[in-house]
């Protein structure tokens, strides 16, 4: 029982990564130390950023990616994840120099939506501006009306939630940055949206379910759900 072993493709950013582990641990059912999955993270912070990268404004973040994903190929996992919702587009690159499957969180979430809200046909995403330009939501939800911020809420709340001196990836998760993905999230809801998709891992640090009336759906929870119940 629980004899895969798991591996986090992490550091994007580190405290994405810490939190989506104590989510596989808070959602694994044990008695004992000795039935946890054997968790294997590199959380390796000195990835280039994926925004930059997609935006044309820094480095790629593949062969770092890709460094970083064999070191948890030579100590031998069997599944691997990213904790990151912008780099999954890049997954495809990293997949093809890796032996080992690396589960994709934005399938993930298209078989939770069809499963648990199949009625929806609105759904408000918050998410990185590279997340946002490279389509990846409407690759994968091609059947659903996604709804985003316009330019100025992106720009001013959902990417200073995250990226400004008082965001999220500077360690804070109340206060300014929590407000801010308020205002963006009830936006959404006022354009129509039924449930939110809290598209970036930073943002479902601070956003929880109790800070807006409307579902929303955290994909490293879906994505830990999963790596929890499927068998080796």
């Amino acid at each position: 029982m629980n004899d895969k072993v798991i591996g986090i493709i992490g550091g994007m950013g580190p405290e994405a990564t810490a939190s989506f582990y104590m989510k596989i641990v808070k959602r694994t059912k044990v008695k004992k130390d000795q039935e946890h999955f054997r968790v294997i993270i590199d959380s390796n912070a000195k990835i280039p950023d994926r925004t930059e990268a997609i935006l044309g404004m820094g480095e790629s973040p593949v062969e770092a990616m890709v460094a970083t994903a064999k070191n948890l190929e030579r100590l031998g996992v069997d599944v691997g994840c990213i904790p990151c919702m912008t780099a999954h587009y890049f997954i495809e690159d990293i997949q093809s120099d890796i032996s080992y499957p690396i589960l994709n969180a934005f399938i993930e979430v298209r078989k939770y939506i069809a499963t648990r809200y199949p009625e929806v046909k609105k759904i408000g995403i918050l998410a990185t501006s590279g997340t946002i330009k490279m389509k990846l939501f409407e690759k994968y939800l091609d059947k659903i009306h996604i709804i985003y911020p316009n330019t100025s809420s992106q720009k001013e709340k959902v990417m200073e939630a995250i990226y400004g001196d008082e965001g999220i990836k500077s360690g804070n998760l109340e206060g300014v940055p929590l407000e801010l993905l308020k205002e963006a999230g009830q936006e959404l809801m006022e354009s129509g949206a039924e449930l939110l998709i809290l598209g970036c891992t930073e943002i479902g640090l601070a956003l929880k379910r109790n800070h807006l009336p409307i579902p929303l759906i955290d994909p490293m929870e879906v994505m830990a759900n999963v790596l929890v119940k499927s068998e080796k």
